[in-house]
């Protein structure tokens, strides 16, 4: 055990956020905590954390729990980084403990030098510290997460104040990792972060050694990593066993066992409660009566269900049947800015979209994939072709939501689109979106980004097109609402064109990717599943090939130092003994590399990481094989240095 929570209490203006809440988190646990906006997971990270105070409804309320051994990491969105650092010098600054006893080894060192041996016992203890915390190997540690989360070697000179928010973001985490915390608390950690990026990471953190506690709507990131779920509902938690996939299926089964057992035991008191409402009043049956009224006061109640009763219900429909070639684009361009300051990020673009197809354009922050959503509906400039069918009627979902007037309410802005929509029919139609209340009165300027976005999925309902462009459509969204639109989407037989960095929604909706790229772009014709083994593949072999590249120069540096000397025979012998002993090791990293790529590849499957105790043992032999190799390189390097 890591950490218990007891009876925690949140209130918040009169507000219970938090009821009664109870969670332990022990060694290696990967939990997920989800639920809709302002349900109270961030604030339940505060307690545990130690920013905020539980509140107290008893004495016996409030209590948390450490182990001795517990050490917290948190991610500050942006926080905790010196800004006039360099990249290098703030991941540094975590193993600041381990460079002061390197220095104070080489200041004893060179007091032994002086003929000064009392600090011998010292130095001695040092040298064991410093290996028990692999101390010789910071550097190493630095560039492998840095890599890992996308920071390239030109990078780890500049400045961090240099960095954009998303990029900061990036080296927060980065540095959480350094720190190696056993309980790691991530807050929507895979923001900013593009597919290769959030794929590192979740193969370390499944096989980081320690716990995890994770807040995210990033479905597909829970599904790989989690291996229960916590879900805040009402100002209650729940936890499930298994990862998200598991956590639907098992909340649907609690959903229809609790609505079950409510409805019988509702029959059950109305049938207790229309038995003492005859009889009490007859001398012959009072005393029965009375016994049903005391059994109907003693009834523990089931709660009345309330999961999933105020999802939204989305559905897209057009009455006009388009051609089965939709749409051709020839040779265009993606080009930003005007004038001389006009860039293009990609030239030469070719494709084409039939009927029905499901085409998710995917991409880096920034490579141009809004642009070309717009460059097809020619929203803006370009050279090339642009060839809409006849029949055609686009509904266009913008991500920031500028087609939306600010000044009016909600319920004005459809009444402003469609004048002949009485008062009913537009909060009818709002209703199935889940807006309601006073909510539908208020400016679309000061709504919620994710309200802001169901708007725009309500006027696209009335708009009844045959194809949909889409621009992240379920950023925004709480995860109810994310799987309201997955259906809908599934569900609509017309033609989408869709940009998204949801992993979940791109396996499931899209039939085809173009994939845009520094300065090119890819078309694969095929779903997203496909698509990430063709990474992990071209990664895959990326790696060989650096490694292989590494090796070459490691030898080439060694013939470099090779002194052509006249050597005696035991020279020549030992010479020969130390290059056999080379061979052997660069066989040997080779075995191991192979291991772990094997065992790499298991962990991936659902057989293996859906069984907590096989994947736990997987990923330490992972370990135990990357100690090992690392062991072997340094061997290999002072062979070559000798």
């Amino acid at each position: 055990m890591l950490v218990a929570l007891n009876n925690i209490n949140k209130i918040f203006n009169g507000n219970h956020i938090l009821k009664n809440i109870s969670l332990t988190i022990d060694e290696n646990d990967k939990i997920g905590l989800v639920g809709n906006n302002g349900c109270g997971k961030s604030t339940l990270l505060k307690i545990i954390t130690g920013s905020t105070d539980p509140d107290r409804v008893t004495e016996k309320d409030g209590v948390i729990s450490f182990a001795s051994k517990t050490t917290i990491g948190y991610l500050e969105q942006m926080g905790g980084l010196d800004s006039a650092k360099t990249v290098m010098e703030e991941m540094q600054s975590v193993f600041a403990p381990v460079h002061r006893a390197i220095d104070r080894l080489r200041e004893i060192e060179r007091e032994i030098t002086r003929g000064d041996n009392s600090s011998a016992d010292e130095y001695q203890q040092l040298t064991s510290w410093i290996e028990a915390n692999d101390g010789y190997n910071t550097d190493v540690k630095i560039r492998m997460i840095l890599n890992g989360m996308g920071f390239s070697e030109n990078e780890l000179n500049r400045t961090v104040s240099g960095f954009s928010g998303g990029e900061k973001t990036r080296l927060c985490i980065s540095k959480l990792l350094l720190e190696e915390p056993n309980l790691l608390i991530l807050d929507e950690p895979t923001n900013h972060l593009d597919f290769r990026t959030i794929m590192w990471l979740e193969d370390y953190l499944r096989s980081y050694k320690g716990a995890v506690l994770i807040v995210s709507h990033d479905r597909y990131f829970l599904d790989r990593l989690c291996t229960s779920i916590c879900e805040i509902e009402r100002g209650t938690l729940t936890r499930y066993r298994g990862n998200y996939s598991a956590f639907v299926r098992q909340r649907e089964e609690n959903d229809a066992r609790r609505a079950k057992e409510y409805e019988l035991q509702q029959k059950e008191i109305a049938k207790l409660e229309d038995y003492v409402a005859k009889n009490l009043v007859r001398a012959s049956t009072t005393k029965m009566a009375q016994s049903k009224r005391k059994q109907l006061e003693k009834m523990e109640r089931v709660e009345k269900p309330y999961h999933d009763m105020r999802t939204a219900k989305i559905r897209f429909t057009y009455p006009v049947e388009p051609p089965i070639d939709v749409l051709k684009v020839k040779n265009i361009d993606i080009s930003v800015g005007e004038g001389k300051a006009r860039k293009t990020l990609v030239d030469g673009i070719d494709f084409e979209v039939r009927r029905g197809e499901k085409v998710g354009i995917i991409g880096d922050n920034g490579i141009g994939k809004s642009t070309l959503l717009k460059v097809i509906q020619e929203k803006n400039e370009h050279k090339g072709l642009v060839r809409w069918n006849s029949n055609i009627k686009i509904s266009y979902f913008e991500q920031e939501s500028t087609n939306l007037n600010k000044e009016l309410t909600v319920m004005e802005e459809i009444h402003s689109r469609y004048p002949s929509m009485s008062d009913l029919e537009v909060r009818s139609l709002l209703a199935q979106v889940r807006l309601t209340g006073e909510n539908v009165f208020k400016q679309t300027g000061v709504i919620s980004g994710g309200e802001r976005a169901k708007l725009c999925f309500a006027i696209m309902m009335q708009e009844h097109g045959n194809v949909l462009i889409l621009d992240e459509p379920t950023n925004h969204l709480d995860l109810a609402s994310k799987e309201a639109v997955e259906e809908a989407l599934a569900e609509y037989t017309g033609t989408v064109i869709f940009v998204s960095h949801d992993r979940y929604l791109l396996s499931r909706i899209a039939d085809r990717l173009i994939e845009l790229r520094d300065g090119n772009y890819r078309c694969h014709n095929y779903g997203f599943e496909k698509y990430l083994d063709v990474l992990r593949d071209e990664q895959a072999e990326q790696k060989r090939i650096a490694d292989a590249e590494k090796s070459a120069r490691t030898a080439e540096i060694a013939r470099e130092k090779a002194v052509k000397t006249y050597r005696s025979k035991q020279q020549r012998s030992a010479d020969a003994s130390r290059k056999n002993e080379m061979r052997r090791l660069e066989k040997e990293i080779d075995e191991l590399q192979n291991k772990i790529d094997f065992l790499t590849e298991e962990i991936s499957h659902e057989d293996v990481y859906s069984d907590y105790e096989l994947m736990a043992d997987k990923c330490l032999e992972i370990e135990n094989l990357k100690q090992k190799m690392e062991e072997n390189f340094e061997k290999l390097i002072e062979l070559e240095e000798q």
